[in-house]
């Protein structure tokens, strides 16, 4: 049995977000899929995993939305592990960056780039800067050679980041994230503060890496799933780094601390019975409350 997980967005204007909810619940328990999804008046953003098959056949039954026929959807091997259950909600914003209103993709977004185009950088050694606009903990597992890191906690930080990245203002910028959906709005963001020449990429790293597999893309991909990370195989180079000791490294893990959870890499090694800690302080912290976090 073979297992599949999808990977779609799209900005569109959604009239009743409740309504197309209450039809994707009833199709992913129709196919069996479970995952997350999220709709808002701006758009879908989702990703649902099962059985090869089945999402085959939830695919074909949802684009018959005319709102959703040219909607690119992203598919990678599961393990029909990689969601524990299945939920649709109904929010404000598919991605919940913050930002005023005015920023809006479905009215102003950069151009995109296909992947084929971005290799051709590569191998022209364009003078352009890649900007990596996810949060920094996944950028420490994999991310594109030469890209910047603006350090981002998450999506709603991009207007603090903004000072380091004035210096990029009248470069050729390239945004990218795991399958676009940040880079709409992100680099739409950019635009509206003054940078003169930004695109994003076309299906995100995830659409690189399907076409060139272990190419320009460093490491692995970071996952908002139960597999963490994923690659599309291809000799790659292990640039992940474990916190405690800098051995390399592909594996996330939360701070055993409850009061600090902080989601970091470490390397086997590092890694003890009670739990792995991102700091001496939360391991102290911890045995001074008595307890052990296993």
């Amino acid at each position: 049995m073979s297992y599949q997980v999808l990977l779609f967005y799209k900005y569109v204007t959604i009239s009743d977000p409740e309504a197309l909810a209450q039809r994707v619940r009833e199709l992913i328990a129709t196919h069996g899929l479970k995952g997350r999804c999220i709709i808002a008046e701006e758009g879908i953003n989702a990703t649902f995993e099962g059985e090869t098959e089945a999402t085959e056949s939830f695919v074909a039954e949802f684009l018959q939305d005319a709102r959703f026929k040219d909607m690119k959807v992203k598919r990678s091997e599961g393990d029909g592990k990689a969601f524990g259950k299945a939920y649709v909600k109904v929010r404000d914003e598919i991605v919940g960056t913050h930002f005023d209103k005015k920023i809006d993709p479905r009215v102003r977004t950069a151009p995109a780039i296909t992947p084929e185009e971005l290799k051709n950088w590569y191998q022209e050694e364009k003078d352009f800067v890649v900007i990596d606009m996810r949060n920094d903990y996944e950028f420490q597992s994999g991310h594109f050679k030469g890209s910047v890191n603006p350090g981002l906690g998450n999506s709603r930080d991009l207007p603090d980041a903004l000072p380091a990245l004035e210096q990029y203002k009248d470069k050729k910028v390239l945004t990218v994230c795991t399958g676009g959906i940040r880079c709409e709005k992100m680099s739409a963001f950019l635009l509206e503060n003054g940078f003169s020449d930004v695109s994003q990429l076309e299906n995100g790293m995830h659409g690189y890496m399907e076409k060139y597999p272990g190419e320009d893309f460093l490491g692995t991909l970071y996952t908002f799933d139960n597999r963490l990370t994923m690659d599309f195989g291809g000799e790659r180079e292990i640039v992940g780094r474990c916190k405690l000791c800098n051995e390399k490294t592909e594996t996330y893990v939360n701070c055993g601390d409850d009061f600090c959870h902080l989601h970091f890499l470490v390397c086997d090694a590092c890694q003890k019975p009670e739990g792995a800690f991102c700091s001496p302080a939360c391991e102290e912290a911890v045995k001074a409350r008595g307890y052990s976090h296993a």
